[in-house]
């Protein structure tokens, strides 16, 4: 019997380009990976959802080392915190898709959605860093293992990718300058997607095409993210996150919503 995740489905070359170039952008100057963009986007174009998660995780790898390495040439990345941040990642994910089991479907959500309202007052309110640095000590690295464990929770909770927690979680709670923290959030989520490819290889269901097409497309697009994120003051930028943000909400809810009832 033929399901969903069967389906020969084939979407326009032009449309995965556009995709690509949109999630590229958006990764480059906000320092996330891009599978609240791409998953949905898919969906739209005809994928199953599983297949669709799946082929996120083939483009956002790309993704996400061209994003790192653009701002890493600027010296802009933290390796140490990256790394810390992607062990809590790691241990949270599977967490959070045994919350995800165990809560009402409906709340799931709102809970996202609260947790982004005060994500966002936290941005709006405390201003923002060009220069900050993030000074390793005992303290600092728990913090980071945590923000990275939230990441890795709400990742297999509502399916969002770890950036749009580590780039405020680093801004807010170690000090890091905005480009630092968005470089650093992108390198964290290489090791971070390696072990979700890994994770889930027996039971991936991959449109390579469309996964490697959004991928090549983001990664010429990517750096381009990069160099405007560092010509906007970083004040509007904590505004444009902010705003992002909002807008992942929506895409967030609007993906639960079918599933209610």
């Amino acid at each position: 019997m033929t399901t969903d995740a069967d389906r020969p489905v084939r979407p326009a070359l032009w449309a995965l380009i556009g995709v690509g170039a949109f999630t590229g952008l958006v990764s480059g100057m906000f320092g996330v990976g891009g599978g609240v963009v791409v998953v949905p986007a898919l969906v739209a174009l005809g994928i199953a959802q599983k297949r669709a998660s799946a082929t996120s995780l083939v483009a956002l790898l790309p993704i996400s080392a061209a994003g790192a390495t653009t701002y890493a040439i600027s010296g802009q990345v933290d390796v140490v915190a990256a790394l810390l941040l992607a062990v809590g990642s790691v241990v949270g994910s599977p967490i959070g898709v045994r919350i995800l089991h165990r809560l009402p479907q409906r709340v799931l959500p709102w809970n996202f959605v609260g947790f982004v309202a005060l994500v966002v007052v936290g941005l709006l309110l405390v201003p923002p860093s060009r220069e900050g640095v993030v000074v390793i000590t005992w303290g600092s690295a728990a913090a980071l293992i945590g923000i990275g464990l939230l990441a890795g929770i709400l990742s297999g909770l509502v399916g969002v990718g770890g950036g749009v927690v580590a780039v405020p979680g680093l801004e807010l709670l170690v000090g890091a300058g905005d480009l630092v923290a968005r470089g650093t959030s992108l390198f964290m989520l290489i090791p971070t997607t390696i072990v979700g490819i890994l994770s889930h290889r027996r039971h991936l269901q991959v449109d390579l095409r469309s996964g490697l097409v959004i991928g090549l497309a983001a990664v010429l697009v990517a750096p381009l993210g990069a160099f405007l994120a560092r010509l906007v003051d970083p004040f509007v930028g904590s505004v444009l996150f902010a705003v992002f943000l909002v807008g992942v909400c929506v895409v967030v809810v609007v993906r639960q919503r079918p599933k209610q009832g």
